[in-house]
């Protein structure tokens, strides 16, 4: 019998192992783009775009800059989330990509402030949003390809593979901008060394491109074309039907993405980093740019690791546990920061070992919660307002707090905040490991009151199709 919902749902293990390439690959890339914008923020663009405003507010608006782009990711996760329930899963994955890339690869061909004035900003901004729009569409339907291929019992280590996104585009991103500060240090960073990641995107865009071109469509979404069964309208049937569930998987998201970009966002490598004159710590660029690399490793290693067991325990039960070693890698975050390089690889490392327990499952957890019909507009929609709530304003917030409290410590009680919210939300969405994908059991009548243990109603179907 196959290990699919339904014997119509049964893809080859060769198709999954390429659509988890496909998903890996291109999620990698997607979130490389965004890190090293995040990254630039931190370090540069104060200086060479908003220079005017002065070097303390300057970096202030550089971090807003980051921020934007999380405003219209709901609005990338409704054009996709809708096109991706009506057209397909893969022509979503292809779009976004080529977006965020065509994005990034341009941020590197921007005249600074003292070339051509106000206009510089301006762009930097339009094509940050570009970026959002991109990032809010691209992930829900990475994890739809993942996990309506994925095997019955093993959707939470399939959707880790989607995860694994966030801390691979870390790890590149990071290396890659280790690299190039080495190459260029000083001044010659400033004047050229910094637009070369940014051109390196184009490069990695045409190999995502070629892999995301070469997956099958969703077997799920398939089936739903072939039974007519596509909503005219999922958004509205999402926040008509399924708004509470929205809500709370936006809040199970808000903490580890509000603590994750402490990282990915580049805050403690800026603060690290930039001179003592500038308001950091004054620490050896290259050195904390490898340090974090570190913290990546952890992340990458304990997402794996996440959704590994929340197949095994349960999600719920995986993420509070993740939610509680989380809350113990923030405590010492900044104290060990501010002790030197050192130091701050072994913060970002017991930071990433929380992360990733409580990404790793997510999902399996979002595609287990909505049905077929309106999944992608569902986990999209969910994903882009939880880091809207969490990450958005993380690093501005973080600057700002510093700036007024001149303790780290303020930090600190800001990010335990975002976790208790997201441990509320964890107590309160539903678990449904292993609930029927299919639109044939959303038909049924039976999504909204599954749970884990109960009769599969197709399994007559599959046992007597073997």
């Amino acid at each position: 019998m196959s290990h699919s919902t339904t014997p119509h749902l049964a893809t080859s293990k060769s198709e999954r192992n390429r659509v988890l390439a496909a998903v890996v690959v291109g999620t990698t890339i997607e979130w490389y783009d965004f890190f090293i914008y995040a990254f630039m923020a931190n370090l540069v663009f104060a200086q060479l775009f908003f220079e005017p405003a002065g070097p303390g507010l300057g970096q202030i608006i550089a971090l807003v800059t980051i921020g934007i782009s999380f405003l219209f990711r709901p609005l990338g996760a409704f054009l996709a989330g809708h096109f991706g329930d009506k057209l397909g899963r893969r022509p979503m994955l292809v779009l976004t990509l080529l977006l965020m890339g065509a994005a990034t690869t341009l941020v590197g061909a921007l005249p600074t402030y003292e070339q051509i004035g106000i206009l510089a900003p301006i762009l930097l901004m339009l094509l940050r949003v570009l970026q959002g729009l991109s990032a809010g569409g691209e992930w829900g339907g990475a994890v739809l390809m993942a996990i309506e291929h994925a095997p019955k019992g093993r959707r939470g280590l399939y959707g880790s593979f989607v995860q694994s996104g966030v801390p691979l585009g870390m790890l590149l991103a990071t290396g890659i901008l280790a690299l190039v500060r080495a190459l260029f240090p000083g001044d010659a960073f400033l004047e050229v060394g910094w637009r070369i990641p940014f051109f390196i995107s184009i490069l990695l865009v045409i190999v995502g491109y070629v892999v995301r071109r070469a997956v099958e469509e969703s077997p799920v979404f398939e089936e739903i074309k072939q039974t007519a069964q596509q909503e005219s309208a999922p958004i509205i049937q999402v926040f008509r039907k399924y708004g509470l569930i929205v809500l709370f998987c936006a809040m199970v998201f808000m903490g580890n993405n509000a603590v994750g970009y402490m990282t990915t966002g580049g805050y403690i490598q800026g603060l690290a980093s930039r001179p003592v004159d500038a308001g950091g710590y004054g620490f050896d660029p290259v050195g904390v740019q490898l340090a974090n690399l570190a913290g990546a490793v952890s992340w990458l290693v304990f997402t794996f690791v996440a959704g590994w067991a929340s197949d095994r325990i349960g999600r719920k039960k995986l993420y509070l546990i993740g939610w509680v070693v989380l809350a113990a890698g923030v405590l010492p975050l900044f104290a060990l920061t501010a002790t030197g390089v050192a130091g701050v690889a072994i913060a970002t490392t017991l930071l990433g070992v929380g992360l990733g327990l409580t990404y790793g499952a997510q999902a399996a957890w979002y595609a287990e919660s909505f049905p077929a019909s309106v999944r992608y507009s569902g986990v999209s929609i969910a994903y882009a307002i939880g880091a809207v709530i969490g990450g958005a304003f993380a690093p501005t917030i973080a600057q700002a707090l510093l700036q007024a409290t001149g303790s780290t410590w303020s930090i600190v009680v800001y990010l335990l905040g975002t976790i208790a919210i997201s441990v509320i939300g964890t107590l309160l969405l539903k678990q449904r490991n292993d609930v029927p994908l299919s639109i044939e059991f959303e038909h049924s009548g039976q999504f909204g009151t599954w749970k884990q243990g109960d009769p599969d109603p197709t399994a007559v179907e599959s046992r007597a199709t073997r």
